[in-house]
């Protein structure tokens, strides 16, 4: 028995376009939020760069994807069908990286807060900081650490949950395209 809507809380098509947009849109806002204020957070260099671009990375497949569902496109669901499993397990070892990592140096995320939003000074002799930053946004430190890393714990699950649940989407959108090609090739619907 062929199921076209097994575990499908919108319809295919449409319902893989919103989460995909949605999957890119908050992507984007945490990758620009890394980018500009990630050595607040993280303190070895290249760290926070890391993550941002894996961000970026994810918010690429997820417009691959927007583009083949648009078009019912069976290059572009199997490239991204090819590419989803590699970006879930880069993904699962950046979250537990960052989750590390926050848990790790959140003494000195904790005395960024305490200074005004500043910059702790390894990282400032280290040149990481630029001279026009203004200092740690206000809203990280306002809510204090504790509900900084939930927040960033549970946005990292949701995260990881959301493209799961892409990958599968991706999954059933090429299995719908196959079984239909299937279906045009063995009742010569199109010959004349």
């Amino acid at each position: 028995m062929w199921c076209d809507n097994c575990l499908l809380i919108f319809p295919l098509r449409a319902g893989g376009i919103a989460l995909f947009v949605f999957i890119a849109l908050y992507n984007l806002a945490g990758s620009i939020l890394l980018f500009n204020s990630g050595m607040y957070l993280f303190f070895n260099f290249p760290e926070w760069q890391i993550y941002g671009g894996i961000g970026m990375a994810i918010m690429s497949i997820c417009i691959i994807c927007i583009i083949g569902f648009s078009n019912n496109s069976y290059m572009f669901s199997r490239l991204c069908f090819f590419l989803w499993p590699l970006l879930l397990i880069v993904t699962a070892v950046r979250a537990g990286f960052m989750i590390f990592q926050l848990d790790r140096q959140q003494n000195k995320i904790i005395w960024e807060c305490n200074n005004g939003g500043q910059l702790w000074g390894e990282s400032v002799e280290a040149g990481y900081g630029s001279a026009d930053s203004k200092g740690m946004p206000t809203g990280m430190c306002s809510a204090g650490f504790h509900s900084l890393y939930v927040a960033f714990v549970l946005s990292l699950l949701a995260d990881f949950a959301l493209q799961v649940y892409a990958y599968f989407l991706t999954w059933r959108f090429k299995s719908r395209i196959e079984h239909w090609y299937t279906r045009v090739k063995t009742n010569n619907i199109y010959t004349a």
